[in-house]
């Protein structure tokens, strides 16, 4: 029997954990009428229809033990998505700090709108992250910075939301390794709504677009973008480690600390 080709063995999925606050939807209606099981679920409902098989997708809430995320659940999980906005003072500590050892060590973040002020984005970023913003039912343009990036791919030029919060510059983070979207909206505001950061062994991406108060998360783009930056922050690494301090002896250029051969 001839064996499979290479490209048709099976892959494991890549695991993505969709973390979120799911405060607003049950204390405002008009919220609730928008994403009913929770913007956490719309969320990771768009990525499963953007990946399909090749997606394993869970989620975690504030209100869970643990916020959700034991240590357990980050050792399983490839990407971790953020979206917090009204309690990000409730998130434990320890929590964050959990998160934080796991990012430097090869796991994915997307954080996502109001999670710039999140503790584990101010964190990793090291500036306050803060911001410009306006909530008025602002037309967002998305123009795509990089058309070339992984995360750009599919994605409309210009992405037009129809509804969202303005977002505008000075936008407080550290110059993005890597820029992929720039929004414009209706008062002339600008923010980098894209961004890619390398810290440790980990990438984070950072997308602004995603207020509560619109439907932003049921667009087809927006859905495109996240399930894009989940494919782009997931780490090739063979297995998760922190970057550690190595003294290396006078020849052990080629030989010493795991090295195995010249790269082919």
């Amino acid at each position: 029997m001839t064996p499979p080709a290479a490209s048709d063995a099976p892959t494991a999925p890549l695991h993505v954990t969709v973390w979120g606050e799911n405060r607003h939807e049950q204390v405002e209606e008009h919220v609730r009428a928008i994403y009913p099981d929770g913007m956490h679920t719309t969320i990771a409902e768009g990525v499963v229809a953007e990946l399909g098989p090749q997606v394993a997708v869970r989620t975690a809430t504030l209100d869970e033990p643990e916020h959700g995320l034991t240590e357990e659940v980050l050792a399983a999980t490839d990407v971790l998505t953020w979206w917090g906005h009204a309690a990000h003072a409730e998130v434990s500590d320890e929590v964050v700090e959990r998160v934080h050892r796991h990012v430097l060590a090869g796991m994915g973040l997307v954080v996502l709108h109001s999670g710039h002020w999140s503790k584990i984005f101010t964190r990793l970023m090291g500036t306050t992250c803060t911001l410009r913003w306006r909530s008025e039912h602002d037309r967002e343009l998305v123009w795509t910075v990089d058309p070339t990036h992984p995360i750009a791919q599919g994605v409309p030029h210009p992405m037009i939301i129809p509804e969202d919060e303005m977002y505008g510059e000075h936008f407080d983070i550290p110059a993005p390794d890597q820029l992929v979207f720039l929004s414009t909206f209706s008062g002339g505001e600008v923010i980098r709504s894209g961004c890619c950061f390398f810290r440790g062994h980990g990438r984070i991406f950072y997308f602004s677009p995603g207020d509560q108060d619109y439907p932003v998360y049921h667009h087809e783009g927006v859905r495109k973008v996240i399930a894009n930056a989940c494919r782009w922050a997931a780490t090739d690494r063979p297995r998760r480690e922190l970057p550690v301090l190595l003294r290396y002896e006078t020849g052990d250029f080629y030989r010493g600390h795991g090295y195995t051969g010249p790269m082919g």
